[in-house]
C-alpha cells in the first residue's frame, strides 16, 4: 500500500474511501433521502471546470441520483406564448437528431392541462358499432401494442413566414416550434374498432377530448384503419399531462389539432360532426371565396436551423448547414439547398433514419466566400410533391388563410457573419 506520506495530494487514503461507502450506504438505508443538486459551481458538478477551474479527473463527481439532468451549461427551453390556452414552442435549434425530447415537445391546448387520475380514466367507443365498450387505461395495455416514431404539427405552425412581417430576428424556435417528433406507444385503434365491431357503413369517427375545452374532431374512419393509435406512451415513458395523458389519439401526419389528447369518447358516424373546430376553427378561407376544410394532412416543409439567427459566422470557409424536412403523405425523397436566393439548388444528404410521416434531418456542406448570401432549403416527399415558396403559396391561398403555412423559410448572411430571418 502506498505511504500517504509519500503521495501526492491527489491521493485518496483507504480510510476516506470506506467512509464514503459508509455514507452513501446511511444514505440508502434512510427512510427518506432528500437530494440536493449539486450547484454549478460546486466540485464534481456539470460545467464546474469550466467555472472554477478544477480538474475532473482530481475530484471525486456527484454520486448517482433517482432522475437525470442536463449538465448545467445545456439550458435548451420553450418558448411560452402569453395566451390564456397554452403555446409553448420547441428550440429546434438547440437540438440533435430527429427526437425531441419529452420536456421540450410544444403545447397547443385551449384550456389548459386538465389533471387525470389514471384509475378513474375511460374511453369509450359507440355509434355505429355492434357493442359499444368502454376502455380503462388497463384495458388498453391489455391489447398488443406498437411503437413509431412520428412527427405532431400544430396546423398553425409558421405563420409568422407566412405573414412576411419582416422580423429579421425571428429564430427557428419563434418560426417553426411548434413541431416536435416522439416515439409513441399505445394500442392500434383498429384494433379497438374490431373489438366493438365497427360498421362498414360508418365513414366517420368523433374524437372528443375530457380536457376543459372538448375539443371534438370529425375524423374519417379509413385513417383509423390505417395507422391511427390510441396512444399511453412517449419515448419509453407515460405521456406527459400537456401530451395528453393518460392516452390521446395519434393520427401519424395529421394536423395536430385532430390528435386529439386527453381522449375520452369515439363515435362513430357516416357524416362527419361538424364541431366548431372544424368550422369556425381550422379551416382556411381562400382566395376565391371558398373555404378549405378537413385539410388533415401536413404538407412536406423544411427548415434550416443552423446557420440561422441569432447565429454569427466566424469567417468564410466551410460550415455545416443542417436542418429538418418533413411530410405528412410519407417520407422525405430529397431536400435541396440554395446558398444563392434560389437561383441554384443543390441535393443536401439525408441524415439515417428516414422515416414516413417523420421529421428527417439533413445536411449540407457550405463552403462560404466571405460575401452576403441567402439559404433557403426545399423538401420534396415521395408523392412528389414539392414545398413551394412563401410567395407561390400566397398565391395560390391567399393571405387569409390561417394554417398549413408551408412555404420555404429564407435566411440571409451579412458580410459580417450575422444571420437573420428574411422571409
Amino acid at each position: 500500500m502506498m505511504d500517504p506520506k509519500h503521495s501526492s495530494d491527489t491521493w485518496i487514503s483507504r480510510r476516506a474511501l470506506l467512509a464514503g461507502a459508509a455514507g452513501v450506504v446511511g444514505a440508502a438505508g434512510a427512510a427518506m433521502v432528500k437530494h440536493t443538486p449539486a450547484m454549478a459551481d460546486e466540485p464534481g458538478a456539470e460545467g464546474a471546470t469550466g467555472q472554477t477551474g478544477s480538474d475532473p479527473t482530481k475530484v471525486p463527481g456527484r454520486p448517482a441520483s433517482p432522475m437525470g439532468r442536463r449538465a448545467t451549461s445545456e439550458r435548451p427551453t420553450r418558448l411560452v406564448a402569453n395566451s390564456p390556452g397554452g403555446v409553448s414552442r420547441t428550440p429546434l435549434q438547440d437540438l440533435d437528431g430527429i427526437i425531441t425530447p419529452s420536456d421540450l415537445h410544444y403545447e397547443r391546448h385551449h384550456a389548459g392541462v386538465p389533471q387525470i387520475v389514471p384509475e378513474q380514466y375511460s374511453l369509450l367507443i359507440h355509434g355505429m358499432v355492434e357493442k359499444p365498450l368502454s376502455f380503462s387505461l388497463e384495458d388498453l395495455k391489455r391489447f398488443p401494442s406498437e411503437s413509431r416514431i412520428h412527427f405532431l404539427e400544430c396546423s398553425g405552425n409558421g405563420g409568422a413566414a407566412f405573414y412576411g412581417r419582416r422580423r429579421a430576428n425571428l429564430t427557428p424556435q419563434q418560426i417553426d416550434g411548434l413541431l416536435s417528433t416522439s416515439e409513441w406507444t399505445g394500442v392500434p385503434l383498429s384494433l379497438l374498432f374490431r373489438e366493438v365491431g365497427a360498421s362498414e357503413d360508418a365513414t366517420w369517427f368523433l374524437a372528443e377530448g375530457m380536457d376543459a375545452a372538448v375539443m371534438t374532431r370529425s375524423i374519417p374512419t379509413k385513417k383509423a384503419w390505417d395507422d391511427a393509435m390510441i396512444a399511453y406512451g412517449q419515448n419509453g415513458e407515460a405521456l406527459r399531462p400537456e401530451q395528453g395523458y393518460p392516452a390521446r389519439l395519434l393520427l401519424p401526419g395529421w394536423e395536430g389539432n385532430a390528435n386529439v389528447k386527453w381522449i375520452r369518447r369515439i363515435e362513430l358516424s357516416d357524416r362527419p360532426f361538424m364541431t366548431r373546430w372544424e368550422t369556425s376553427k381550422y379551416s382556411d378561407p381562400l382566395a376565391d371565396g371558398t373555404a378549405r376544410i378537413f385539410s388533415f394532412e401536413m404538407d412536406a416543409k423544411s427548415l434550416i436551423t443552423y446557420p440561422a439567427y441569432p447565429t454569427v459566422l466566424n469567417g468564410g470557409g466551410w460550415h455545416e448547414i443542417t436542418g429538418v424536412a418533413w411530410s405528412g403523405r410519407g417520407k422525405i425523397v430529397r431536400v435541396d439547398v440554395s446558398t444563392d436566393g434560389g437561383r441554384q439548388w443543390e441535393p443536401a444528404q439525408l441524415q439515417e433514419p428516414v422515416l414516413p410521416k417523420c421529421t428527417t434531418r439533413f445536411r449540407f456542406l457550405w463552403n462560404w466566400d466571405g460575401g452576403p448570401a441567402t439559404l433557403m432549403s426545399r423538401a420534396v416527399d415521395e408523392t412528389g410533391y414539392v414545398q413551394p415558396s412563401t410567395q407561390q403559396l400566397r398565391d395560390a391561398r391567399g393571405v387569409g388563410t390561417r394554417y398549413h403555412y408551408n412555404g420555404i423559410r429564407v435566411w440571409s448572411v451579412s458580410a459580417e457573419g450575422a444571420v437573420a430571418f428574411a422571409d
